[in-house]
């Protein structure tokens, strides 16, 4: 029952109703063509019958007429000869004259058939057209709103397709700003750069220097402390800081 089931289910999907349609038409066209072919037969057999029995109705005259011959020359026995042959044809001409109405009977049939048969193939093929005219309509409406729904298979492919091309896009940009992170943080050695350990500590103290003066403005418009210098004031006090230092790291030296 599974076996049918799945062929029953195959056959439909490959089955086009056209194809099957046009199919049926052409074995009527066969069956029609058989009959005419009969009754051609039946014409045949009916006319070589006739045929004879006009042979036989000629000859059958033709002893008559000699049979009266032999009668008017005193042959008698002739005469009598001339008769008996013609009875026998007689009897033929009746038997075939039988044969004859019968094949003429098969023959009116056979025709009768035939012009039935020809009425019914012109309707199926009318019938056909229509058919297959109004299937061909709906499996292109079918086509067309598949299209525009983006069900159909072709559809399905190239929108999952687009999607795999998303997925992968993100995670490619989703990959390269992780990378982009680990460098600047230099948990990742960029190999292809030019930075080296100091200018990435001084790269995160200046980071973390900005965090702490955002973070004072914030406290500031907040109300929660004063504000913080800009980093301009900051960075020229830090350089100033520094060159105090240098001095009196210098003028012991010089003392020496």
């Amino acid at each position: 029952m599974i076996f049918k089931s799945k062929a029953n289910k195959a056959l439909d999907k490959m089955e086009d109703p056209r194809e099957t349609l046009d199919y049926s038409y052409q074995r009527q066209l066969e069956l029609l063509q058989k009959v005419r072919r009969g009754v051609a037969d039946v014409a045949t057999s009916r006319k070589r019958v006739e045929l004879q029995i006009n042979q036989l109705e000629g000859q059958a005259s033709k002893l008559e007429n000699q049979s009266r011959q032999a009668l008017g020359a005193g042959r008698e026995d002739l005469a009598r000869e001339a008769l008996t042959r013609r009875n026998g044809l007689n009897a033929q001409i009746a038997d075939l004259r039988i044969q004859y109405n019968n094949l003429q009977g098969e023959e009116e049939k056979l025709t009768l058939a035939s012009q039935r048969l020809q009425a019914k193939v012109d309707s199926f093929r009318t019938k056909k057209e229509t058919i297959k005219a109004t299937y061909t309509a709906a499996e292109a409406q079918t086509r067309i709103n598949e299209a525009f729904s983006g069900i159909s298979e072709e559809m399905g492919d190239v929108g999952l397709a687009i999607q795999r091309a998303e997925d992968k896009t993100a995670q490619m940009q989703a990959r390269a700003g992780a990378i982009d992170e680990l460098l600047a943080s230099g948990a990742l050695d960029d190999f292809t750069g030019q930075r080296d350990d100091i200018q990435a500590e001084l790269d995160r103290m200046g980071g973390g220097q900005d965090v702490e003066l955002e973070l004072a403005r914030m406290k500031a418009e907040l109300g929660q402390g004063p504000a913080q210098k800009t980093a301009i004031e900051a960075g020229q006090q830090g350089q100033a800081a520094q060159g105090q230092q240098t001095q009196q790291l210098r003028q012991p030296g010089e003392g020496l």
